[in-house]
């Protein structure tokens, strides 16, 4: 299946036609017929793209899009605006909510396939998404250090995850499955962050099992303990009856021996200027994967906050 996009129009005869010519040049797609709708399912389902009616009931185009950009379960979603307005006002404001570009209706099939490639093509390099995740990858997470430590009395907290035995589960079950729960680690992590509003929220997949977060200093310690209970009640599902019944899963080592793995656990190290300056990315990088180090020495999920004074 290939990207998954999210049409957002009221009027059925349009969502039809876009939906049966995305369908065809092989788009996984789903519908919302009102700005309210548009904005709960792709909450729930994260697209790829998202195909917004400027003109819509419950919520405009403009109010999903500013929404769209400002939750980070969404924020990194492509956006095109429809519109049967061309006057460059709309499109000022447009561009101002966050869209990506827009189609002026009425508009050819081979137009809109056009567009969408173009703007999943680009949205896709200019946001260093991962393509497993849909998160920012490494270049985004450092322009974003970057920007925060060179604002003068700027706080901000870089929470630096990974996952325990994640190599272990990948050996028994296979890359497929192990793909599976890194999506998962997003979703659950891009969930926790969305409990808190601010314009500091970020999330990145720095590729592998590790992943980076950015709060304010105050939302960390909630953000950690909402990450581990949504992470220890969604991983079981991903083990077989037998092995999630016995707690448990066998490898064989290089000896030949059998060694027993316990579930997949989440280990969480926060870097903060809460009590202390941080003055560079790689001082946040440092600080966080010492205590990340800290919290993997708990045999469980665990998250561990820099308390140090300056």
């Amino acid at each position: 299946m290939g990207e998954l996009i999210l049409i957002a129009d009221d009027d059925p005869d349009v969502a039809g036609a876009v939906e049966i010519n995305l369908l065809l040049e092989g788009y996984e797609v789903h519908v919302a017929h009102d700005g309210q709708e548009a904005l709960d399912v792709a909450r729930t389902l994260q697209p790829d793209l998202v195909l917004l009616d400027v003109v819509m009931p419950a919520l405009d185009g403009f109010e999903v899009c500013r929404a769209l950009r400002a939750d980070p379960r969404t924020m990194n979603a492509a956006v095109i605006l429809l519109t049967a307005k061309s006057l460059s006002s709309d499109k000022l404001h447009g561009f101002a909510a966050g869209a990506d570009d827009f189609i002026i209706k009425p508009f050819e099939p081979a137009e809109l396939i056009a567009r969408v490639r173009s703007v999943l093509r680009r949205a896709s390099q200019m946001r260093d998404l991962s393509p497993l995740t849909r998160l920012p990858g490494n270049f985004r997470i450092a322009t974003e250090l970057e920007r925060l430590v060179a604002q003068p009395e700027g706080e901000f907290a870089v929470l630096y995850a990974d996952l325990n035995d994640f190599k272990s589960f990948n050996d028994h079950y296979g890359f497929l499955r192990g793909d599976e729960v890194i999506k998962f680690t997003a979703h659950v992590i891009t969930e926790a962050l969305a409990s808190t509003v601010s314009p500091l929220n970020f999330a990145g997949h720095v590729g592998g099992d590790d992943f980076v977060v950015i709060v304010e200093p105050s939302a960390a310690e909630g953000v950690c303990a909402a990450i581990i209970e949504r992470f220890d009640h969604g991983i079981a599902e991903f083990y077989d009856d037998a092995d999630r019944a016995r707690g448990y899963i066998e490898i064989e080592d290089r000896r030949g021996d059998t060694i027993r793995h316990g579930p997949v656990t989440i280990a969480i190290g926060v870097a903060t200027t809460d009590r202390r300056e941080i003055r560079s990315q790689w001082e946040a990088s440092v600080i966080s994967t010492e205590m990340k180090s800290h919290a993997k020495r708990r045999g469980r999920s665990a998250y561990e906050i820099d308390r140090r004074e300056a």
